[in-house]
């Protein structure tokens, strides 16, 4: 027989009548229905709390210590040896030099030279800003971590995290720059693109190319110019040429240069066959225009040639 139970103050709540049902079976000895009422208990009462609910945006202290030390020495090392080779100092007495020729007032007497001196000074504040901006984000993580471990602050340690790695890639791409010593490698690019054999699909294939150099100069905010693009009669374009006017562009690119071959199958055609194209992409420096070129005249060679023929001409 099954005893009664005095009511307890929770009895009328689901949980109440739960325990008190576990208690009274229990009694019983029914293992059956005992297991089932363990069940509801359990379901009633909802999964256990976790660490980071009990305050929100906080984490138990034992659970997670935030030390990115190791990795931010790593980017430490790497930037000091980025701006060793970028000279700072050198950069800095550049852009006063520059400032100083900008203030001129007759700078826009010649307004070739102009451009010149202004487009050099923006290319070299640039840089500086750059270099400026990855030395104070440095700064900025340590104090977010140490901030993230002194107040067990969750959201602050997830910042901190996704900090680190965008400056991982941003002082990677600082590291690939200072490979780049060429003599033009710091200049801006002139990017032909000419679509080869291949039909409509060559075509199409020369346009997507110019589409992916121009979102990736969009991404990196370099300033584009289309100085040319001539539209194919189906699909694409026959050929395009555009300037990118950004430092190290020309560096970055050149690698790019040759041709570029397609294998897929063709849109265009209705057999569904598998179709090469190819493209060819060619990319200079952006020069300086000189005003005079002086040719020595060791240098020039005249040839004159007469026709053995009847009524030759010299």
């Amino acid at each position: 027989m099954i005893g009664r139970i005095a009511p307890s103050p929770v009895e009328n709540s689901v949980l109440g009548r739960t325990a008190t049902r576990i208690t009274a079976l229990h009694r019983n000895r029914d293992s059956g229905e005992l297991l089932i009422a363990l069940v509801t208990l359990r379901a009633t009462r909802g999964p256990p709390a976790r660490a980071c609910d009990r305050g929100a945006g906080r984490v138990d202290p034992a659970m997670i210590e935030l030390d990115l030390s190791d990795r931010i020495g790593a980017l430490r090392q790497t930037f000091s040896d980025i701006r060793a080779v970028v000279g700072v100092d050198r950069l800095e007495r550049q852009i006063a030099e520059l400032n100083e020729q900008a203030g001129a007032p007759d700078l826009w007497d010649d307004p070739e030279n102009a451009q010149k001196v202004t487009s050099a000074l923006s290319h070299r504040q640039s840089e500086l800003a750059r270099i400026m901006s990855v030395e104070r984000r440095l700064d900025d993580l340590e104090v977010l971590v140490q901030l993230a471990n002194e107040a067990e602050d969750e959201d602050s340690a997830t910042e901190a995290k996704q900090e680190l790695a965008s400056l991982e890639q941003t002082i990677g791409d600082l590291e690939i720059q200072t490979l780049l010593d060429g003599e033009y490698d710091e200049r801006g690019a002139v990017v032909t693109i000419r679509s080869g054999a291949g039909g409509d699909d060559a075509t199409d294939f020369a346009e997507m190319l110019m589409r992916m150099y121009l979102r990736w100069a969009e991404k990196h905010k370099y300033p584009v110019k289309v100085l040319d693009t001539s539209y194919a009669e189906g699909a694409g374009i026959k050929s395009a040429t555009f300037e990118i006017d950004a430092p190290y562009a020309f560096g970055t690119l050149s690698v790019e240069a040759g041709t570029h071959r397609l294998a897929r199958i063709s849109p265009f055609g209705s057999a569904d066959k598998r179709q090469t194209s190819f493209a060819a992409v060619e990319v200079i420096p952006v020069m300086e225009e000189a005003q005079e070129v002086e040719v020595p005249e060791g240098d020039i060679r005249v040839d004159v040639f007469r026709s053995s023929g009847p009524g030759g001409r010299a």
